[in-house]
């Protein structure tokens, strides 16, 4: 099982010198990849209709990933990049193709783009996109990045894309892994029908019984389990006891991947061990990787 750091992006600040010492520590340690989360805008949740049920709100700041990972680029070397995930509705297809390419490229092959479909109707619509048709526009998008990424020219027509006779120069030296993110049946289901990996955002008994439904589902897609990779997270602040049984449990269910967020979350309650600063979430990484270390 590999395991993965999570930028915690609410947490980090605006210091450079903050970022480039967390993502180096991460790489020094040993840690396979970093995932950065994905949020444009944050919206106030006060007097919704309907209600805004995701953890974050304004009140959050939050690192733009695609750019922030061609910084990291330049300042590691062999650790794996991974939008975790990546809001892609809400993106122009053509214009994530082109940073995905550019990314894959400074990284020397490092970079993976998870992708999903978010929750946050009111950053949708800041962004001038539709929110409600966003499972539909999904799934074509993730064939036109493809497209894009294999073929100098391409003369595409869907119901949400038109692209006439154009190209993305350069293309990238390999195929870019795309993985799908969520939690909910629909999203697996995508992901076994033509994604390159899942990554969950949580653990437990509730994520381990989602993967035995996931594996249903790659199989009646032709697809082998065995080869499909699944990655789960951790967080620090349910504390360590909690961590590790869950992390002994995925390891168990044969999880491939599982990641450390060390940021506060108002979905957990009391935290057992919040972070002030950089240097703290770095030292907790580093406990967690020699608790992971030892199972």
């Amino acid at each position: 099982m590999e395991f993965g750091a999570v930028l915690p992006t609410t947490e980090i600040g605006n210091d450079t010198g903050a970022v480039r010492a967390w993502a180096q520590a991460a790489q020094d340690m040993g840690y396979s990849r970093i995932i950065a989360y994905d949020h444009v805008l944050g919206a106030a949740h006060a007097d919704r209709e309907p209600p805004l049920w995701g953890p974050y709100t304004e009140a959050d700041p939050f690192r733009e990933p695609m750019v922030l990972f061609g910084y990291l680029a330049g300042v590691t070397q062999h650790i794996e990049l991974m939008t975790g995930v990546l809001v892609l509705p809400q993106r122009q297809t053509a214009l994530v193709a082109k940073q995905a390419i550019e990314i894959d490229l400074l990284s020397d092959g490092r970079f993976i783009l998870g992708v999903g479909t978010g929750w946050n109707f009111v950053e949708y619509e800041s962004l001038g996109t539709e929110y409600r048709n966003r499972a539909k526009r999904f799934d074509e998008q993730v064939e036109l990045l493809r497209l894009l990424w294999e073929q100098p020219v391409i003369d595409f027509t869907g119901r949400y894309h038109r692209v006439d006779r154009a190209g993305l120069l350069p293309l990238p030296n390999r195929k870019i892994p795309v993985w799908f993110g969520g939690g909910s049946d629909a999203a697996m289901q995508r992901a076994a029908a033509v994604g390159d990996g899942f990554f969950f955002g949580a653990s437990g008994g509730r994520t381990e019984a989602a993967l035995d439904r996931l594996r249903v589902m790659l199989t009646g897609c032709g697809r082998d389990p065995a080869a499909f990779p699944v990655g789960s997270q951790i967080h620090t602040g349910r504390g360590a006891e909690k961590c590790a049984a869950e992390a002994a449990g995925w390891k168990a269910a044969g999880g491939t991947h599982l990641s450390v967020s060390t940021m506060s979350s108002k979905m957990l309650g009391a935290l057992d061990r919040p972070c002030a600063d950089v240097d703290q979430h770095i030292a907790l990484l580093q406990e967690s990787l020699d608790m992971l270390s030892a199972l």
